[in-house]
């Protein structure tokens, strides 16, 4: 097995996510490159100071705006927001890989009294007068609903009728979001937007352990490097830890994935069999390690394993957005700081579209990191290129 020093672990993780040198990603095409390569990034409706999604991109792609992504997905329809690690942005490409799924929930909405019947009502409304939110489909009412499918959680109880049948639509891949305005979610026909043969293909897995090994080696790939443990980096995937090491162990016996010793970490380390190239250009130091500053999202790919990154910059991060504000550390929507290979610290800002202004409330730097003009200038180019990002024109200082 191959031993690999902590150093070139990060060096590794940070040129395979294009965040250490110059920008490899650029522009739209940049931006559905580096979703291609992660496989899925993760959706989340908060915007302090840009959605997690427009965040985990801007941190990586060369001119990204917000518009971009909407673009890809909304016009383009290059990519699609769908359920995966939890809500997530992923290429239309991998539709196919998701018809289990899709099965799985039109089975689990047919096993309600009305909603067939109501389905029949909603598509014929779609059908004749194009895209609708729950507050225009003409559905009025509640049903009684229970959601049992795995990366929706459990829950039982009254929902409006409306929204739970476009939900359930959605879900078995019958309606594509057509555009969001705010949080509010429009929604039209697939069909309309994707050719039958994509909509209909069969999974090429072909068997539910053949999709579980698809989806653990793309999660190995949105990371770069993951050990085989239990991790939030395997959200949304319904197995337990006896289906996650066969499912390793198969990978492994493959070729498709290459064991790594890393100096200083108890568990075996797991890259791309794809990406050994990658790791002997950073063990002969052929890798560009220019560093640039950035600021990452809270649930950024490189942050999937909280515990992985413990190990290797010995960095503590935890999302503080559903902590009680009395039990804080740090705050709401803090981004971790990241200058060449190294997590520096974190900071919080929050754009206010109003006034145009983005206000930086808390900086912290980590222990021993010492601000010095170079980082303090460093520092300012990033929360100039966030206020640039968010439409601010104005930078304010608490």
């Amino acid at each position: 097995m191959l031993t690999i020093t902590r150093d070139q672990a990060k060096r590794f993780m940070l040129s395979k996510q294009g965040l250490l040198g110059q920008y490899r990603f650029l522009g739209k095409d940049g931006a559905y490159q580096y979703v291609r390569q992660a496989g899925c990034i993760q959706f989340d409706p908060v915007d302090v100071c840009g959605r997690n999604a427009e965040l985990t991109l801007q941190s990586r792609v060369k001119g990204f705006r917000k518009q971009t992504l909407d673009d890809l997905l909304y016009k383009d329809r290059l990519l699609v927001d769908y359920s995966d690690k939890e809500l997530a942005i992923w290429p239309r490409e991998d539709w196919p890989y998701f018809a289990g799924y899709r099965e799985r929930s039109a089975a689990h909405g047919r096993g309600f009294a009305g909603i067939p019947e109501l389905e029949e009502q909603a598509v014929a409304y779609i059908r004749a007068h194009g895209p609708v939110s729950s507050d225009t489909l003409p559905i009025e009412g509640k049903i009684v609903w229970h959601s049992s499918m795995h990366w929706s959680g459990n829950w039982h109880g009254e929902s409006n009728a409306a929204r739970s049948v476009l939900e359930q639509l959605y879900t078995d891949g019958t309606l594509l979001i057509h555009h969001k305005s705010g949080s509010r979610k429009f929604y039209d026909l697939a069909e309309k937007y994707f050719p039958r043969e994509l909509l209909d293909a069969p999974n090429p897995c072909g068997d539910e352990a053949a999709v579980l090994q698809w989806r653990v080696k793309r999660r190995i790939g949105a990371v770069g490097l993951v050990w085989n443990l239990r991790s939030d980096a395997w959200l949304g995937i319904d197995m337990n830890n006896d289906q996650r090491k066969a499912a390793f162990e198969r990978l492994e016996a493959a070729g498709e994935i290459v064991p790594v010793k890393a100096e200083g970490i108890h568990a075996p380390l797991y890259l791309l069999a794809a990406d050994r190239p990658l790791m002997e250009a950073v063990l002969a130091d052929q890798v560009d390690t220019k560093p640039r500053l950035e600021f990452l999202a809270p649930l950024d790919p490189m942050l999937w394993d909280r515990k992985l990154i413990a190990a290797l910059w010995d960095y503590q991060y935890s999302w503080e957005i559903y902590t009680p504000p009395e039990k804080r550390k740090y705050g709401c929507y803090v981004l971790p700081m990241l200058y060449g290979q190294n997590l520096i610290g974190r900071i919080e800002a929050v754009a206010d579209r109003k006034t145009g202004a983005l206000t930086v409330k808390n900086l912290w730097l980590e222990p021993g990191v010492r601000l010095t003009k170079k980082l303090a200038d460093s520092i300012e180019k990033a929360v100039r290129r966030l206020a640039k990002f968010n439409d601010c024109g104005e930078i304010r200082r608490l």
